[in-house]
């Protein structure tokens, strides 16, 4: 078997638009974005037996992911979430995730198994939406386990999440990443202080999370690691729309983490990707990896 940098595991979708429909979901937008930095990236999720499947596979295929963990079903239909802006800031979506879908039914298969069995320095990136299911639930818990590191992109998209299991996914992750909302969901439920940074430095002593990254919008983003706390105030660019913006965020950390970068510089790297990709429409843009650094160079 191929050996993968980094698993990505739970939905993908189709964003449905008002005037188009545009491939994502969270764990293949972060697949997408590694590829783009040559990160071997397995996807692991469900699709149905129908023609919007069908287009996801073959896109996956054009986007060189491995096709090789994403499971046919035969009962549920690909995953599909209409996309709306806000009516208080047309910049930031609004979300209505259909379900039950085919990515809720991961089973864990035999080729998920031998995935998990590989150990050496790889990242397995789930998130609590996928989690929202029994059968989707179990394969995770299957797939958390051995010597590697974990990592949670929580999505509290109301009503897709219950306290006891995001509690559990805490305590099991080793880099969670979240916004300032999610933040501030988890702090109402322990009476934190108000400040990001006691919130930051209270959820990582309470959950025993080593690193915590926490994004900010158009005001950057911050990350905690190894006792220290680091910010960076993002890059200024003409936002087309926030779709994937943050799974970009979140490949260039780990792609920075895997080359060992310096937590200032994985954030400065991590915040330039995030940025390039609101620059554009959707989560898995066509882009140059030269309009990174060019982005960072020209700040």
């Amino acid at each position: 078997m191929t050996q993968y940098k980094v698993a990505c595991f739970g939905e993908v979708l189709w964003d449905i638009l008002p005037d188009k429909a545009l491939p994502g979901g969270a764990p293949m937008n972060v697949a997408y974005h590694l590829q783009k930095l040559s990160v071997p990236a397995a996807m692991i999720s469900g699709i149905g037996d129908d023609e919007q499947g069908k287009s996801l596979l073959e896109l996956m295929k054009r986007y060189q992911l491995t096709t090789d963990f994403v499971q046919i079903d035969p009962v549920h239909e690909t995953g599909k979430v209409y996309a709306r802006p806000s009516p208080d800031n047309p910049l930031e979506m609004k979300y209505e995730i259909v379900q039950p879908v085919a990515w809720d039914y991961i089973a864990f298969t035999p080729a998920l198994k031998e995935l998990a069995q590989q150990t050496d320095n790889t990242f397995l990136v789930f998130g609590s939406l996928a989690a929202r299911n029994a059968d989707s639930r179990q394969t995770l818990q299957s797939l958390l386990e051995g010597n590697r590191t974990f990592v949670l992109d929580i999505n509290l998209r109301p009503p897709h999440f219950e306290q006891e299991l995001l509690v559990s996914l805490l305590h099991q992750c080793h880099i969670l990443k979240l916004n300032e909302s999610e933040l501030s969901i988890i702090g109402s439920w322990h009476q934190w202080p108000d400040t990001m940074e006691a919130q930051v430095k209270a959820l990582s002593l309470q959950y025993a999370i080593p690193t915590i990254i926490v994004t900010l919008g158009e005001n950057g983003a911050a990350l905690f690691t190894e006792g220290k706390f680091y910010q960076h105030p993002g890059y200024k660019v003409k936002v087309a729309d926030t779709i994937g913006s943050g799974d970009a965020f979140l490949a260039g950390c780990l792609y920075s983490i895997i080359k060992k970068y310096s937590p200032a510089d994985t954030l400065s790297f991590a915040c330039a990707m995030g940025a390039l990709v609101a620059s554009y429409h959707g989560g898995c843009p066509d882009y140059q990896r030269v309009e990174i650094t060019t982005l960072m160079a020209a700040h």
